[in-house]
């Protein structure tokens, strides 16, 4: 055996406490190209916030495009590049734009920076110069919000108004000051529907789901089972404590337990929306390293040790491992090796692949040691999970005045990390990039329920039409296509996946209980019983 029972036992906990923090992103969502702000509206100030793609050329060379955001009042920009014009970038003197120019803005796109007085008056003050449009540098590396105050004459602003961020701010002011011609174009691409990344996702979680249900019949041979019910008296006491020893130690998730993931989870979350920072999620990936590395080795050990069982029987002695199997130590050099990579380089347009190699190597090993072992346990947790994904996401800004949960998914005032507990796929036909995203919680949590569905079928010897499993896993993929249709909807706004998903499973599968009058049997069902009664008829 790779390791000993004790070490095992040990890793076994220390998933279950990453599983614990897995649960603190539920939440699927794409990054929006505009949303409708919490400033006040009114006529004349009742624009969407788009995001805006501002290209510029020093001296005739192009420089790197810096995204910005639209205000509330202004003229609208065009949609594509080629129905906009390049014109040239005037700093305002007075900087701040808050009086009339000593420079010369007429037919330029007049630039200022924020502050000493409010947006529409320097919109007001660039329009009447003959600026064409307005550039407004954030004082932060962030995009803010341009709104107006009631009683404003912001009606009557008919130039393009955009704000972009600090850094980019200074990169343009410097070269303008350097004395070379700077030219800018504005455009606010429209963010495609549907992306095809969304397709991908669905597969990505289903078929995790699917796996991780089916992945006892995986790492369990026929022949091994035979020879070891063939086995003498002598030899099944050895072949049973092997038997036991290579399984997974399994911790049957309880009620109470069901209800302190919530509180965990919740403390958590608030934990990292308050005091997130690098360092914080730092500690995250670090977590999410050292699970998908042993999830990854057991999947890989698993899967060729079930087609080469010869492969793991050269052993080798380690101080702190005990007696382990050459190829299972090649095999963790190379997962260690291989989440390193990922870490250093998961800023890198491609580290999408990697991070979500591991986290379906992780949650696959996840659902193997945390089950659920009845329908009662399944609808306290499901049921407490619905009401957390709702409530850290819809109603969480009626406290906190913004959606916990999408700060936190976002990484808001991390310093440019992002928490890795997300499945994420680059949105491939849209002009913006970004990512659609689906948090760990979405799949795990469902697929607890759907591994139970698959271990119940097999233990009372149900089909395929008759069983749980595959209705469950349609009302899955069912629950995840709505899921998506809510983020259509909503133009991308962050959705709470377990309000599509608990009713699409954990409903299904009480509905189809009652349907078949097996709903006492779920609810009260214990696998222990069902040994029995194998055992008794094997007998």
């Amino acid at each position: 055996m790779d390791f000993p029972s004790r070490r095992r036992r040990s890793r076994s906990l220390h998933a279950i406490l990453l599983f614990c923090l897995l649960f603190l992103i539920g939440l699927s969502f794409a990054e929006e190209a505009s949303h409708d702000g919490d400033s006040p509206k009114f006529p004349g100030c009742d624009h969407p916030y788009n995001l805006v793609k501002v290209k510029n050329w020093a001296n005739g060379v192009e420089g790197e495009t810096f995204a910005g955001i639209t205000a509330r009042f202004g003229a609208f920009l065009p949609k594509e590049e080629k129905n906009s014009n390049r014109l040239t970038a005037v700093l305002s003197n007075p900087l701040n734009g808050c009086s009339p120019s000593s420079s010369k803005l007429s037919g330029s796109i007049a630039t200022v920076v924020r502050g000493g007085c409010d947006f529409t008056t320097k919109a007001e003050i660039a329009q009447s110069e003959g600026a064409a449009a307005l550039l407004v540098i954030n004082d932060k590396e962030e995009l803010a919000e341009m709104g107006c105050e009631k009683g404003s004459s912001a009606q009557d602003i008919s130039i393009p108004v955009v704000l972009i961020p600090k850094s980019g701010g200074q990169y343009l002011n410097k070269s303008i000051v350097d004395g070379q011609k700077v030219e800018l174009l504005f455009y606010a691409p429209v963010r495609p529907p549907v992306d095809l990344s969304v397709i991908f996702l669905w597969i990505m979680a289903v078929g995790t789901v699917v796996c991780a249900s089916v992945w006892s019949e995986i790492a369990t041979s026929e022949e091994i089972n035979e020879r070891y019910n063939e086995l003498s008296p002598k030899e099944t006491a050895n072949a049973s404590a092997f038997k036991d020893d290579t399984e997974k130690e399994v911790i049957d998730i309880n009620v109470k337990s069901a209800i302190v993931f919530v509180i965990t989870a919740s403390t958590f979350l608030l934990l990292l929306y308050f005091f997130m920072s690098s360092w914080f999620v730092w500690l995250l990936i670090v977590l999410f390293c050292f699970g998908g590395i042993e999830g990854m080795h057991n999947c890989i050990t698993t899967v060729i040790l079930r087609i080469c069982r010869n492969c793991g029987r050269k052993k080798l002695n380690l101080p702190l491992f005990g007696e382990t199997s050459l190829f299972s130590l090649f095999v963790l050099i190379c997962c260690v090796v291989f989440a390193i990579v990922w870490a250093i380089n998961r800023q890198a347009s491609y580290s999408w692949a990697g991070q979500d190699i591991l986290g379906i190597c992780l949650m696959i090993t996840v659902l193997q040691v945390a089950r659920l072992p009845n329908i009662k346990v399944a609808t306290v947790l499901l049921c407490c999970a619905f009401v957390y994904d709702i409530f850290w996401v819809f109603l969480s800004p009626i406290i906190f005045h913004q959606s916990v949960m999408i700060v936190v998914a976002r990484g808001d005032n991390s310093g440019g990390e992002t928490i890795p507990m997300l499945l994420r796929i680059p949105r491939f036909a849209d002009e913006w990039g970004g990512y659609d995203m689906i948090g760990f919680g979405d799949i795990l949590f469902p697929g607890l329920l759907v591994s139970f569905a698959f271990r119940y079928d097999k233990a009372n010897k149900k089909g395929i039409a008759n069983g749980y499993f595959l209705w469950l896993t349609i009302g899955y993929g069912v629950g995840l296509f709505l899921t998506y249709m809510g983020l259509y909807l909503m133009n991308g706004h962050g959705q709470p996946a377990l309000l599509y998903l608990v009713p699409c499973t954990l409903g299904l599968c009480i509905l189809l209980g009652l349907v078949r009058k097996e709903l006492k049997h779920l609810w009260n069902y214990s696998s222990e019983d069902a040994s029995s009664r194998d055992s008794s008829g094997l007998a």
